[in-house]
């Protein structure tokens, strides 16, 4: 990191530079009065130049006081304030006691802002690594125990065959992992650029009817809009539906559009879970559970995002994405 550090040298600091140009400030009308007095051959100053000479004085203080209140202080305040949440994390993300002028609250909301995303990020990425730790530590015990069973047990072709092929399906779902692990770092990466519709992204599939502006046209590229929304599709597929409804309609500068389907739904104490990694009720048959997962990060790398809506029957998600040409910035 030292790369990426700031130069090391000697800076003036913000007070420093105040009171310099305070001092020239006040220099100026002093000086002033100096060369008339050297006009007129005299070096005594008048009472009311020495009056003068001490109220600007006065007021220079005073300002000076002022700026480094508004300005110095509020900014140490926040340097403090980000020293804190390196060392605290998001119990130390609240507002500096000292916010001075317009421009340092809008910085300080900024930077509060910015704090509290990384500090998601990084509780993610540790909760992420402890669910991929899980999710590939199960099968890789379950293939060493029946490797070791292999070697030093003497069985019948029937059983070795069984453990045999317990290995092989735990190293499918191995690979299976692999593959949605990828397609999850994808997924995060920047968005590609580009624009689709729901009709483009949906073209073709048999179970689909939509309606509303299915045309609009959404800013997301046509390969991410076929991957969001065949996952979509294939989860509803792989929970008993058989007919999936698309609606759109534009929303202040989105696009909404609910995915709802005819099939078993998600029961009520799976409802908050929908949406954490590797979480599935289809793990015998093979599922990884890193699906939504999949479809929610790559909505969130496009400004999107998408959640799952109280329904009577099936499941109903509903999508939220910016409509091309909008800034998303």
């Amino acid at each position: 990191m030292a790369g990426r550090s700031v130069p090391q040298k000697w800076r003036p600091t913000l007070a420093m530079i105040v009171f310099a140009v305070l001092l020239t400030v006040l220099v100026l009308p002093a000086a002033i009065v100096v060369w008339f007095r050297y006009l007129e051959h005299t070096s005594e100053l008048r009472p009311i130049e020495i009056g003068a000479l001490a109220v600007a004085l006065v007021i220079t203080v005073v300002i000076a006081v002022v700026f480094l209140r508004t300005i110095t202080g509020p900014i140490n305040a926040l340097v403090k304030r980000a020293e804190a949440i390196g060392r605290g994390g998001r119990a130390a993300i609240v507002s500096p006691e000292q916010l001075g002028t317009r421009e340092i609250a809008t910085l300080s909301q900024s930077f509060l802002d910015l704090a509290e995303r990384l500090v998601d990020r990084t509780e993610y990425v540790s909760s992420f690594a402890a669910h991929v730790s899980h999710e590939l530590k199960s099968p890789i015990t379950s293939i060493r125990g029946s490797a070791e069973l292999l070697r030093d047990a003497e069985m019948s072709k029937q059983e070795r065959a069984r453990f045999l092929d317990h290995i092989i399906a735990d190293a499918d779902r191995l690979a299976a992992l692999l593959e949605r692990l990828r397609e999850l770092a994808r997924a995060d990466l920047d968005a590609a650029p580009g624009s689709t519709s729901v009709a483009e992204a949906v073209a073709g599939q048999a179970l689909v009817t939509t309606g509303g502006t299915i045309e609009a046209r959404m800013a997301l590229g046509p390969e991410a809009g076929k991957a969001v929304f065949g996952q979509l599709l294939r989860n509803a597929a792989e929970h008993g539906a058989s007919a999936v409804r698309i609606e759109a309609a534009r929303d202040d500068g989105m696009l909404r559009i609910r995915v709802s389907d005819n099939g078993s739904g998600v029961s009520p104490g799976n409802r908050d879970r929908v949406f954490e990694p590797f979480f599935t009720t289809r793990r015998e048959a093979g599922g990884t559970g890193m699906g939504l997962q999949i479809v929610r990060a790559m909505l969130a790398a496009h400004g999107g995002s998408i959640r799952l809506l109280p329904s009577d029957s099936g499941a109903t998600f509903e999508l939220r994405v910016p409509l091309a040409g909008q800034d998303n910035t």
